[in-house]
């Protein structure tokens, strides 16, 4: 199983003082994270896509780039695309761009995106949002597998065998599907035969067993070997010396997170209560001490019917600079190590 952390360079105000960090202080600290995570044997690294004042990551091919040249062995991936309101073809060059200068580590998580800021900021109709995703990974998918496509759409201009370059330094750019709990999503990933990657930001882990049976099955159905069809789980995480720790230091910025969000969509505001319930064992956050995030990961794992990837969304602590090295670090010398000698045993 892979292991790595997935980020939104949040920028929040210090906990302590209250004062909004330095957009350059705060992308610094983020580039530190990324080569901790590299010095801990982490397996990759993701940087999501969002068009707020609250996150730095409106262009993560650009922070990627940054850390492919601070790192040499760790993998690059975006957090989600916003494949829907993104130029498939600008979407390849920048990250067959990161693959050159990575020497190889890129990759993409495509997705439609749960915030759509990136739709009326591009000039997109909301009520296309499934159309324009399944016609943009379409191409893109047509774009790592020849460099002058001839291809027609509803939404792009058509290619009539133009070349696209520059071309990445892996015979085939990594493409994932990012989805959320829509079965529609899981089926279509699965038909494609491409992996895939569960935003699971709640709720238990149960939720998401029928839903990857009906990508597994979809994929089978479609001629796809078993062994094509990964999985993957993103999720709250973060990890600490002690269970309390690991909570008092991750919920102040996750319900800062969540409570923007329920404020503009008229949801109820975040509690305590409902995060430590998520964080028990029965909950989908993987937070706490390096034990009980490795029973909680093996136990997502075992629900899912195997996952081959898990990434930590520790973002809502990105204000807690040492305490997300110390994650990071713990992360390295503690979890990973455990969950590969349980995948070793017969």
């Amino acid at each position: 199983m892979d292991v790595g952390i997935h980020s939104f360079a949040a920028i929040f105000p210090d906990p302590r003082t209250g004062e909004l960090p330095l957009p350059a202080d705060r992308m610094a600290s983020l580039l530190d994270e990324i080569e901790a995570a590299e010095r801990a044997g982490l397996d990759f690294f993701g940087i999501g896509e969002h068009h707020r004042a609250e996150f730095l990551d409106s262009t993560p091919a650009t922070i990627l780039a940054a850390a492919a040249a601070r790192t040499r062995r760790i993998r690059l991936t975006s957090a989600v695309t916003v494949l829907s309101a993104a130029d498939p073809v600008r979407t390849f060059q920048e990250f067959a761009t990161l693959d050159l200068i990575s020497r190889g580590r890129a990759e993409i998580v495509a997705g439609r995106g749960s915030s759509i800021e990136a739709f009326p900021l591009f000039g997109l109709d909301l009520s296309d949002y499934d159309d324009l995703f399944a016609e943009k990974l379409e191409l893109l998918l047509e774009l790592g597998a020849t460099t002058r496509p001839s291809w027609r759409g509803r939404f792009r201009p058509a290619l009539a065998g133009q070349g696209v370059y520059p071309r990445p330094h892996q015979a085939r750019l990594p493409i994932w599907v990012g989805v959320g709990g829509t079965p529609e999503s899981f089926a279509r990933a699965g038909r494609l035969g491409l992996p895939l990657m569960i935003a699971i930001i709640g709720g238990t882990f149960e939720r998401f067993r029928p839903l990857v049976a009906l990508y597994r099955e979809a994929g089978l159905a479609a001629g796809h070997e078993a062994d094509q069809l990964k999985v993957a789980v993103h999720a709250m995480g973060f990890v600490a010396d002690t269970n309390e720790i690991a909570r008092d230091t991750f919920f102040p910025g996750w319900a800062r997170m969540i409570g923007k969000y329920a404020q503009e969509r008229g949801w109820a505001q975040p509690t305590r209560a409902q995060f430590d319930e998520m964080a028990s064992p029965q909950g989908a956050f993987l937070v706490g001490d390096p034990p009980t995030v490795i029973a909680k990961v093996r136990h997502a794992s075992e629900v899912l019917g195997g996952i081959t990837r898990i990434a930590f969304q520790m973002t809502s602590a990105a204000s807690e600079t040492l305490a997300m090295l110390r994650a990071i670090e713990l992360l390295g010398s503690d979890v990973v190590p455990a969950l590969r000698i349980a995948e070793q045993r017969p």
